[in-house]
């Protein structure tokens, strides 16, 4: 639980889905939007898809410097490489896994059946991080797939806002099947859904699953 309780505490969450990590000496950052100035570095920059609030070019440049080590899906470094990052983006597709700067990620498929916002075909992505031996998985813009449902993690970072993903009813059902350790709503109370979406989800999730506020 030590080891669990280390890594909550160095994952906050900026706004919506933007998300940081700092474990193991780096500074992982996943879909910087809305950063406040002067945010810490990344060394590593996870971007889930192309959306304005996930792939944001003016955030990015605020955090990222010429050591910084993209991953994002295909469709995204075409947009990344014509702003001249392409030297250090790794395209990654639905199912790859791989291992950047020395940490392990799984890219795991992220849609929305029967809605036009996120379409599978569109190859866009959650990832999964291996973080001081524990698995963390960032859902990005899904619903409650079976792909995500297959996920095995530690901890879990769910969109709870509805509309664009799933709502908070929808998000928990999903952590209870999956079965984290721990769990952190995201993607709620901005762009989408609203700040009450988070006491919806903490009632709905299993009492062994420890629910941690972040936005």
């Amino acid at each position: 639980m030590d080891k669990l309780r280390a890594l909550l505490a160095g994952i906050s969450v900026d706004t919506h889905s933007s998300i940081l990590i700092e474990a193991e000496g780096r500074a992982v950052r996943i879909d910087p939007f809305s950063l406040p100035d002067a945010p810490r570095k990344a060394d590593i920059i996870f971007v889930t898809h192309d959306h304005f609030d996930h792939f944001s070019p003016e955030d990015i440049e605020k955090v990222r410097t010429e050591r910084t080590v993209f991953v994002m899906p295909p469709s995204t470094a075409r947009l990344a490489a014509k702003r001249g990052w392409n030297n250090r983006v790794l395209a990654v597709a639905p199912g790859e896994r791989g291992e950047v700067e020395g940490l392990a990620f799984e890219a795991v498929p992220a849609y929305n059946p029967g809605k036009r916002f996120h379409p599978k075909q569109n190859g866009w992505l959650g990832y999964v991080l291996t973080v001081d031996g524990l698995r963390v998985y960032i859902a990005g813009d899904t619903d409650a797939t079976e792909d995500a449902a297959a996920v095995r993690c530690d901890v879990a970072l769910l969109p709870i806002g509805g509309t664009y993903t799933m709502d908070a009813a929808q998000a928990a059902a999903l952590a209870n099947r999956m079965k984290p350790r721990a769990v952190v709503p995201i993607h709620y109370g901005t762009v989408a859904g609203s700040p009450e979406d988070f006491d919806r989800f903490a009632a709905a999730v299993n009492r062994d699953i420890l629910v941690c506020r972040k936005l």
